[in-house]
Parts: C-alpha cells; structure tokens; sequence
C-alpha cells in the first residue's frame, strides 16, 4: 500500500473512530484495526497521535465547509443564502451518525492541552465565522450583525449534540430571521 493510500485510510478511520467516539477513548491500535494500515506505518505516516488529530480536523474542515457552501450556493436572494446555512445546520443534524461539531468536541478533549488542535479549531471556526461575514455583507446588513449570526449557529450546534434533536437549527434560523428583520 502506497503513502498515500495509507494515509487516506488512516484519515478515514481517524474520522470514523475519533467522531464517533472521542479522540481520547480510541488508542492507535484501534485505528490499525479499522484502517488495515500497520502500527509502523502508522507512525510513519503521523509520529504522534495529535498530528492524526490535526490531520483529521483539517480535512474535515475541508469537506464540512464544503458540503454548507454547496447548500448555500443554490440559492440566490442574499438573505436566503444567509438562511440557507441553518437549513444546511439542520440537515447535518438529522443524520443518524450526528455527534455535534467535531472541533468543539476535540478541544473539550485536547485543546487546553494541545496547542496544534487548539490552532486548528480556531482556524475552522475563524473561516466558519469569515463564512458567515461575507454572506452578512452580501445582503447590505452591518457586517456586525454576523457575530451574533455566528453564536446562533455555534450555540444550535452544542444543543443540538447534547439533545440530540435538530430542532436548534430551526430555532437559531428563526432568530438569525428576526435579527435580519431588526436591522432594517
């Protein structure tokens, strides 16, 4: 198996493992079980644990920022763009293999202790946050208003982990809409 198909294995039971159960709870020999790549290239590959970690993160960041722009893309009216991104919340929410954002999760775990994951959330949520301004400025409302827009869809998110229901989404959506209408 070459390097980078290991790698890609390695990354997709990273992902499975440490999203579905916690970075902390899954060892590597959990993850040359699931990957089928040996403990040695394991470690070829990533030398310490924390760098799968960052590894992980960064290409889910990749695919998650990807999946809402597509969402978000379909649509033209600015404000419905803006919208769009609870929407797209909500669906992500509703999937049977839902365990809220991986990036809040991982710094629970590692980010007080780790500082390359602490910097790797932080660059998510910053581009996530950057997101959501560009589609602020797009409808002419302040630019201001996409912080408050971006604590909805953080806090939807927490709730919507630990209720384990999407209904946050539709709630951060309806006040993302009463705060568009309040700033006219």
């Amino acid at each position: 198996m070459d390097s980078a198909t290991a790698r890609e294995k390695a990354l997709d039971a990273a992902e499975t493992l440490f999203y579905g159960q916690g970075v902390q709870a899954v060892g590597m020999d959990d993850l040359r079980g699931a990957s089928g790549v040996s403990l040695k290239r394991l470690y070829q590959l990533f030398p310490a644990k924390e760098l799968l970690v960052v590894a992980y993160l960064e290409r889910r960041d990749e695919r998650w920022r990807g999946r809402l722009a597509a969402h978000v893309d379909r649509h033209e009216d600015p404000e419905r763009r803006l919208l769009a991104v609870y929407d797209w919340l909500e669906l992500w929410f509703a999937e049977p293999d839902f365990r809220g954002c991986a990036w809040i999760n991982s710094y629970g775990e590692l980010g007080p202790t780790s500082r390359p994951v602490a910097e790797q959330v932080r660059a998510h949520k910053q581009a996530f946050r950057d997101y959501l301004t560009g589609l602020v400025k797009a409808t002419h409302h302040p630019t201001a208003l996409a912080a408050p827009l971006f604590l909805l869809a953080e806090g939807a998110m927490v709730t919507a982990n630990i209720t384990g229901r999407p209904t946050p989404a539709r709630e951060a959506r309806e006040a993302a809409r009463a705060l568009l209408r309040a700033t006219l």
